[in-house]
C-alpha cells in the first residue's frame, strides 16, 4: 500500500512539474511575446517563473512528498530547502558575540534596503563589504538571530559565514532527533544561556539556485569541511570546549540536502565565558 501511495505521489509531483512548465512557456511566455519585444519578455518571463511561479511549484511538490521527517536543514523565504544546520553552541549571545569576535570573523549587517544596495554595489563592482547582511533563511519558524562571517580575500562573493538561532534550553530537552525539537519557538532574550543552532556554508561565487534559477551567491557543497572549519577556528582560540558530534534527524546518513553534500552531522560545543 505505501508503494502505490508513493507512486501516486510522484505521478502527481511529475504533472506538477509537467503543468508548470506548460505554463511558463506556452501561457506565460506566449502571452508576454505578443505584447513586448523577444528580449523583454524573456526577461519578464524568467522573472515571473524563477521568483513566483517555480518557487510555489516546488513547495507543493514538498508538501506532496513530506514523509513527516525531523528537519536536517533551514528553509528558505520561498518554503524551500536551504542550508543544512551543521552546528550548536550553548551560550549567551555576548559570549557567541565575542567568540566570533576573538577569532576575527564580523556580525553580517541587518537586512534593509540600505544593506541590500550596498550588498548589490560590493557584488557587482567586487568591492570589499565585511559586514555584507545575508539573505534570510528560517528555522523555529523564524528567521536567524544572528550571522557571523570572514571574507576571503578582498571579494563580498567569497566568504565563510554560518547563522544562529536561539532555542531556549527548557526545549533542548526534547533531544535533537524528536520533531518538538524542530518545531516553533520563539526568539529567545538577549541575556539567556541558550543553544545556538547553526547553518554554516562558504560562499564561493555567483550562481543561480538550482531548482528556481534564482541569483544567489554559489557555495561550496561541502558542508561538512565548512563545519569543521569554523569548529577548528573557535577551537584554535579557546573559545569552546567539550565538542561533540549529534545526528539531527531519523534517516541521515552520507546524502544531499538541497545541492549539499552533508553527512547530517552537528557539531555541538560549549562557549567559554571571557
Amino acid at each position: 500500500m505505501r508503494r502505490i501511495i508513493r507512486l501516486g505521489q510522484r505521478l502527481l509531483v511529475f504533472g506538477l512539474g509537467i503543468l508548470t512548465v506548460w505554463l511558463i512557456v506556452f501561457v506565460f511566455f506566449d502571452f508576454a511575446d505578443r505584447w513586448l519585444p523577444w528580449l523583454i519578455a524573456v526577461g519578464f518571463t524568467y522573472a515571473l517563473a524563477a521568483y513566483v511561479i517555480l518557487p510555489r511549484a516546488v513547495r507543493i511538490g514538498l508538501r506532496i512528498l513530506q514523509r513527516h521527517r525531523v528537519p536536517s536543514y533551514t528553509i528558505t523565504g520561498d518554503g524551500l530547502p536551504g542550508d543544512p544546520v551543521n552546528l550548536a553552541l550553548f551560550g549567551t549571545m555576548e559570549q557567541l558575540r565575542a567568540a566570533y569576535a576573538t577569532t576575527g570573523w564580523a556580525e553580517a549587517d541587518r537586512l534593509n534596503l540600505v544593506s541590500t544596495w550596498r550588498m548589490v554595489q560590493a557584488f557587482v563592482l567586487n568591492r570589499p563589504y565585511p559586514t555584507a547582511p545575508f539573505s534570510t533563511l528560517f528555522l523555529f519558524g523564524r528567521g536567524q538571530d544572528v550571522g557571523f562571517q570572514k571574507a576571503i580575500g578582498d571579494s563580498p562573493r567569497k566568504r565563510h559565514h554560518v547563522r544562529f538561532w536561539g532555542l531556549q534550553l527548557d526545549r533542548v530537552e526534547e533531544k535533537l532527533d524528536t520533531p518538538a525539537f524542530w518545531g516553533e519557538a520563539p526568539r529567545p532574550s538577549e541575556s539567556e544561556t541558550v543553544l545556538w543552532v547553526g547553518a554554516a556554508t562558504k560562499d564561493t561565487g555567483f550562481s543561480l539556485t538550482r531548482l528556481t534559477f534564482q541569483i544567489t551567491h554559489a557555495t561550496d557543497a561541502d558542508t561538512n569541511a565548512e563545519r569543521d572549519f569554523i569548529i577548528s577556528e573557535l577551537e584554535s582560540h579557546q573559545v569552546i570546549e567539550n565538542v561533540r558530534s549529534h545526528a539531527p534527524g531519523e534517516r541521515l546518513a552520507i546524502g544531499r540536502v538541497n545541492r549539499y553534500v552533508t553527512d547530517g552531522e552537528i557539531s555541538v560545543a560549549k562557549l567559554v565565558a571571557k
